[in-house]
């Protein structure tokens, strides 16, 4: 059975590098993309410091986002394609790191207490299917560090999930 072990956060190269290798390992021979949601928001929200949030929202159109597994409080269940930061990231076709979201326009404030948010794109052949989404209640949370570690984890999770119906 897997076990979440403690990682050193003082490097975050060394850090994300080896969240990677636990990513793996607990992803490891399950297919399934829900399961596999789900494991990955818990991973990152026991691992990954300083976090309030964290969890998927899948495209269910080309005009909206749902809500999927995520650990944190209760969340907005679905976002317009190009409303608060996981809309655009999505409308955009990039990532989106905000250091402050009440500098961001159209912020979603689901959670009061978020300050920084960091979304990464969730992509396969087919192009971008969702979004992996993190809130911190910490300004300047994260960096650009974060966001590569992130997209490495999406890409973790993108890889050893199914996605047919």
């Amino acid at each position: 059975m897997f076990a979440a072990k403690a990682i050193d956060t003082s490097d975050k190269a060394v850090f994300y590098r080896d969240l990677a290798t636990q990513l793996k390992a607990l992803l490891e021979g399950e297919r399934d993309s829900i399961a596999n949601a789900a494991n990955t928001a818990a991973l990152i929200f026991q691992m990954v410091p300083d976090l309030n949030w964290a969890g998927f929202y899948f495209l269910a159109s080309d005009e909206e986002l749902v809500l999927g597994p995520f650990q944190g409080k209760p969340a907005c269940v679905r976002i317009a394609v190009g409303k608060g930061v996981c809309g655009t990231a999505v409308e955009l076709g990039t990532s989106m790191l905000i250091k402050d979201v009440h500098d961001f326009p159209d912020h979603i404030a689901c959670d009061a207490a978020s300050r920084s948010e960091l979304v990464v794109l969730l992509e396969d052949d087919d192009g971008v299917f969702g979004v992996l989404d993190l809130d911190s209640p910490l300004p300047g949370r994260f960096d650009e560090a974060d966001q590569a570690g992130i997209e490495t984890l999406a890409a973790i999770y993108g890889a050893a999930s199914s996605f047919e119906d």
